[in-house]
């Protein structure tokens, strides 16, 4: 039987902390009070059941709640950070690798979503890259995404 007490006291402390200091008027404080930092916390508490009580299915939730709560936090704050589809995939491919570390599944799901995501991140450059090859390559590039529903449809319908 797992631990069932880490994810409800890491949320009570998180709500308390955050209500806390938003009641105390900090304003150094005050961009953190935010709906992305309820995901944050609700994350943690996902993070904390999945690697402190050994729940290890809880990990891609925490790692998804809490990147997409530090994305939305950091993304208007660094230039540097991409405000991009890409960024989302990325989070969930590092959700399913993590997870993978502990459960021996999600691999498949986790390189093939971080495959999709540099495909998206790095499009641009991939397209100039294309350019300098032949001119057929870089027709049949612009299919890509058919190949992915190629792909899928591939998948929903083979026998194992």
């Amino acid at each position: 039987m797992k631990n069932q007490r880490i994810f409800p006291g890491i949320i009570l402390i998180g709500f308390g902390a955050y209500f806390f200091l938003q009641q105390s008027n900090i304003t150094m404080l005050q961009p953190f009070f935010t709906w992305p930092t309820l995901f944050i916390i609700i994350g943690l508490a996902f993070l904390f059941q999945g690697y402190g009580a050994k729940d290890y299915h809880a990990i891609l939730p925490g790692v998804i709640l809490t990147g997409f709560g530090l994305h939305f936090h950091v993304v208007n704050r660094l230039d540097i950070w991409p405000d991009h589809i890409g960024t989302f995939i990325l989070i969930i491919a590092l959700g399913f690798l993590l997870q993978h570390q502990k459960t021996r599944s999600g691999l498949f799901q986790g390189i093939l979503f971080l495959i999709l995501a540099c495909l998206l991140l790095f499009y641009d450059r991939i397209i100039i890259w294309f350019g300098l090859l032949e001119n057929g390559v870089s027709t049949a590039w612009k299919f890509w995404p058919a190949i992915f529903i190629l792909v899928g449809i591939y998948f929903l319908l083979r026998k194992k």
